[in-house]
């Protein structure tokens, strides 16, 4: 199961050649994983957990709507609340932020009160007009207006209008900005600034506005995936001119103000104090100086050496948008993953829920309510059930992620385009299902392994804030940031590992040391296509976002009535950033793929009989400029081990 015990000895690359299921240990156990969280939520659910949360509890252990069993201790539990199945809160908008709940006395009753009760008269005579008490069990209805702890047993006057809440059976205030302080000087803030009063009416006078630059947004990425090849070339081109200019430039800068600064000393214009000073500036300028002369030089030098290789990046970027073209499907991916990942999320918040009133019921002494908790071994649940979160998270992500890269692999590897499979996206679905998902669940629990701690030190951290020493804060961040490169070196890593799988058929461990070994013969073009191609990735960020901002000044320009402007602007800005991000990741996937595919491919094929090139002509032109360079050398496989697949 481990990466040391991996018995496949060294194998050749046949790409597509044969299937066979990998690291099935892995799918096992991440079965028995997946059940053991079917598990966690059939617990709450047999215990009656489910059944309190959706039907509500009052505060001595009753379940609303239902007949209950007697609490040893508590006087008021044990009763037959069949009709009474709302819960009403004597103080609802009593609220303890921290703890996440209401602080009140919470009771079971058989109807919301709509109007307002303003005085103990009101809530007698609604109790004996609905038969729903607002009092405690022990306080009769006709006690209501005399009795002696009315103030502590009866609601808080005046007791606002509430309605039931859809499923979960709780009486709401209709009026919810009762329901916090914040909310409380929120809403008298908005009142009280004319400003802020202008920015949300803009925003929602604008509402269609907005959706359709949130709509326009979304069009502009999908153009952007299918145009960046075109304009990949000139992006590269202002991308290196800004790197010279810019250093070049900052450079200068540096040794003029080192040379003013010296014939400032040396002319004895400043005072003794100011010329100390401006002698530490000058040798400060010139190291500066000499500092950036030596970045510059060895980056240019760098430049220079790699001007051939970010011609591949341009190649790849062309390659891409081909791809897209013959699978235009690949663009919906984040959106499955996105309605994955929604629908699981939503679940797992569900059983959180349902955990937190699961357990024996236990009397707290000082308050006299009734609270649940679990305890022993099944107080472990929620550190199983969070685990669950990241690695099933980090599975959906490496199924799109190995998804995209069966898909490209397959376009990659088919000489004859038009014997493309019919759905190779569904194709390459079908075969991760069939026989990688052991993989996948390799990877993504080697992920999980280092995201938990990172997230425990982070956790740690912001609990400690202000506690805790200089050293200690330091080697807490150092420690949180080692773990962060980790995970992203990590998962740049199964990223390839799974598009190796996708070629080779082969297990995680293989996959990610063959996928290593070919990222390492290529350590310039990977530096080259990680640098050049996310500044025209990000580039194409940026275009989306001003062009749809653009838009949007444009559209409220003829809305006179709109005063402030920021905030709609705002918001489409971020979405349009959101989206382009989202889509650019998978044109990002898509390239890393193409990428490693190309190296296999020219490392083992030199274009001679039956050892011929599967990649595009773009590609081919790269290798034929590399050969006149003197730059490529075919000849660095050690076999014909791709061989001729079909014919074009």
């Amino acid at each position: 199961m481990g990466c040391c015990s991996s018995a496949e000895s060294k194998r050749d690359w046949k790409p597509l050649e044969q299937r066979s299921c990998t690291d099935v240990p892995w799918l096992v156990v991440f079965g028995v994983f997946c059940v053991g969280m079917v598990c966690i939520c059939g617990y709450p659910i047999a215990t009656g957990a489910a059944s309190r949360l959706i039907s509500g509890y009052d505060s001595y252990g009753n379940t609303c709507g239902h007949n209950n069993t007697k609490i040893e201790g508590v006087a008021l539990s044990g009763r037959d609340m069949r009709e009474n199945k709302y819960v009403f809160f004597l103080d609802p908008c009593n609220l303890d932020i921290i703890n996440r709940r209401v602080k009140s006395i919470a009771l079971c009753v058989s109807k919301c009160p709509a109007d307002e009760l303003k005085t103990y008269s009101d809530l007698k005579q609604f109790a004996l007009n609905n038969g729903s008490h607002l009092c405690s069990y022990d306080v009769s209805p006709t006690r209501y207006v005399s009795h002696s702890e009315r103030a502590t047993k009866c609601p808080k006057l005046p007791v606002p209008p509430s309605e039931p809440v859809p499923v979960f059976h709780r009486c709401i205030p209709v009026d919810i900005s009762c329901y916090a302080e914040f909310a409380q000087a929120f809403v008298t803030f908005v009142s009280d600034n004319n400003v802020l009063r202008r920015v949300i009416a803009g925003v929602m006078a604008s509402k269609e506005i907005i959706m359709g630059l949130c709509l326009l947004a979304l069009v502009l990425s999908l153009i952007m995936m299918v145009v960046i090849r075109y304009i990949s070339k000139v992006l590269v081109w202002i991308l290196t001119i800004l790197v010279i200019v810019g250093s070049i430039g900052g450079t200068g800068i540096l040794w003029w103000l080192y040379a003013d600064h010296r014939n400032a000393v040396a002319n004895n214009t400043l005072s003794v104090f100011g010329k100390e000073v401006a002698s530490d500036n000058v040798k400060a300028l010139l190291i500066y100086a000499i500092g950036a002369t030596i970045f510059t030089v060895v980056l240019l030098i760098v430049m220079f050496f790699m001007r051939k290789r970010v011609a591949l990046t341009i190649s790849l970027f062309h390659v891409a948008g081909k791809v897209f073209i013959h699978l235009p499907l690949l663009v919906l991916q984040p959106l499955w993953t996105f309605i994955s990942l929604m629908l699981f999320w939503m679940y797992w918040i569900m059983v959180l829920l349902f955990l937190g009133t699961s357990g024996a019921p236990m009397k707290n002494n000082s308050t006299g309510i009734v609270e649940y908790e679990m305890q022993g071994p099944l107080q472990y649940l929620v550190w199983y059930h969070a685990v669950g979160l990241i690695w099933i998270t980090e599975f959906i992500l490496a199924f799109q992620q190995m998804t995209i890269a069966g898909a490209v692999v397959t376009y990659y590897f088919t000489r004859n385009k038009s014997q493309l499979p019919t759905t190779p996206i569904l194709s390459s679905m079908v075969r991760t299902v069939r026989y990688h998902l052991g993989t996948l669940a390799k990877g993504s629990f080697i992920i999980t392994l280092v995201k938990i701690p990172r997230l425990i030190l982070t956790y740690i951290h912001s609990q400690l804030k202000g506690k805790e020493n200089a050293c200690a804060r330091c080697m807490l961040k150092a420690c949180v940031c080692c773990l962060w490169c980790l995970e992203k070196c990590l998962a740049y890593l199964n990223q390839n590992a799974y598009t190796a799988t996708a070629i080779n058929s082969t297990s995680f461990c293989t996959s990610a040391r063959d996928a290593f070994l070919i990222l390492v013969e290529n350590a310039l073009r990977v530096a080259a296509i990680n640098t050049v191609g996310d500044f025209v990735l990000f580039l194409g960020k940026i275009i989306i976002v001003s062009c749809t901002a653009f838009a949007g000044v444009l559209a409220l320009n003829y809305q006179r009535d709109y005063t402030v402007w920021v905030l709609p602007i705002l918001i489409v800005s971020v979405f349009a950033f959101l989206v382009a991000h989202c889509f650019l990741s998978v044109f990002e996937i898509v390239v890393d793929v193409l990428f490693l595919c190309f190296a296999v491919d020219s490392k083992y094929n030199d274009g001679s009989p039956g050892r011929e090139y599967y990649m595009d002509k773009a590609l081919m032109e790269y290798v034929e400029n590399s050969r006149k360079m003197d730059r490529y050398k075919p000849g660095d496989g050690d076999g014909g081990e791709l061989r001729s697949m079909a014919n074009s």
